[in-house]
């Protein structure tokens, strides 16, 4: 589990906002559930939990900005 601040990674930021995007509305009309608050809970507890408790304990290089 990772503590403290994470490493950003330039190449990740740009590709999430540029190919996901259109992956997601795709995803988002053809399934019912994809994108509705709390599916992951039902889709797969245990890395919901894990993704609870890492976005808690460790922070991103430009929350230190905000």
């Amino acid at each position: 589990m990772k503590f403290g601040m994470r490493k950003p990674s330039i190449k990740r930021s740009i590709k999430a906002r540029t190919t996901g995007r259109a992956k997601r509305a795709v995803k988002r009309n053809v399934l019912p559930g994809y994108g509705k608050k709390g599916m992951g809970w039902l889709k797969d507890p245990k890395k919901a939990a894990y993704n609870k408790v890492y976005k808690k304990t460790s922070f991103s290089f430009w929350d230190v900005f905000k």
